[in-house]
């Protein structure tokens, strides 16, 4: 049930406590875009954190590896069938432990938000289930999954992309991930809020100017410009964030006092 999952039985704390994922797909190879390259590669070669990966092929019972069939009632596409996707999801968690949440990317599920990775930080293993097709079939997702996340209103051709994305943002959040402890910190959302505008060498290029406060060595400054800088750009770009975000009168003030830089 996803309301008690996000809900019940995770502890509130901020602390990081996930150091171990899973990844189930029929294309397991997919997985290299995230163990393989940048900042989460070197997160896996370091051992901050390990990725288990899972073909339900594994546990198909004909030689063709089948692990769909055709949707009862009739219609377009192929279902991937309950019996093999639990029985890779039972393998995954033998692997990370029973107490690790099963999550299922789908358009149909709750949209990824800071909060909802704060929360997911603060279990120690995540399985990530993606499908492929028309879906699961729904008798697999109520028995065996906890939630189902979504990253937008799109439709793709699978959860790989979708899985791997969070994926993503969950590594580069464990402690030590990040070159800069502060980066994660100051990315877009965190504090519910656009990033501000980054500028670097040259100081001027076709004609414009890199901002002067930024050269102007006044750290607290620089830190008030940036600030006021994410409220505007989040307020010209996303204001449906600004409405959750309830400014307080010290941030009207901020926005008010940078609004024509």
């Amino acid at each position: 049930n996803h309301s008690e999952f996000l809900s019940g039985g995770i502890p509130m704390t901020n602390e990081v406590m996930l150091s171990k994922l899973g990844f189930i797909s029929i294309f397991p190879e997919m997985i290299s875009a995230v163990t393989d390259w940048g900042v989460t590669g070197r997160a896996v070669r370091d051992g901050r954190c390990s990725i288990e990966v899972i073909d339900p092929r594994e546990f198909a019972t004909d030689k063709h590896g089948t692990v769909d069939d055709r949707p009862y009632g009739g219609g377009p596409g192929m279902v991937m069938t309950a019996p093999i996707m639990t029985a890779a999801v039972e393998s995954a968690k033998n692997r990370l432990g029973d107490q690790a949440p099963v999550i299922a990317m789908s358009p149909q599920g709750q949209v990824v938000d800071e909060q909802l990775l704060t929360t997911l930080l603060q279990q120690e293993a995540l399985i990530f289930v993606a499908g492929r097709y028309e879906g699961f079939d729904e008798r697999f997702v109520s028995r065996s999954v906890d939630i189902e996340l979504s990253v937008g209103d799109i439709v793709v051709s699978g959860g790989e992309i979708p899985a791997m994305l969070v994926m993503d943002s969950l590594i580069r959040r464990i402690p030590g991930v990040l070159g800069d402890e502060l980066s994660a910190e100051q990315d877009s959302f965190v504090d519910g809020l656009l990033d501000c505008p980054h500028y670097t060498r040259p100081e001027i290029f076709e004609g414009e100017a890199v901002p002067s406060v930024l050269l102007s060595g006044d750290h607290a400054r620089i830190a008030d410009w940036r600030a006021a800088q994410s409220l505007k750009r989040t307020l010209e770009r996303r204001p449906d964030l600004i409405a959750k975000c309830d400014l307080s009168e010290e941030q009207r003030s901020l926005l008010a006092r940078w609004e024509m830089l």
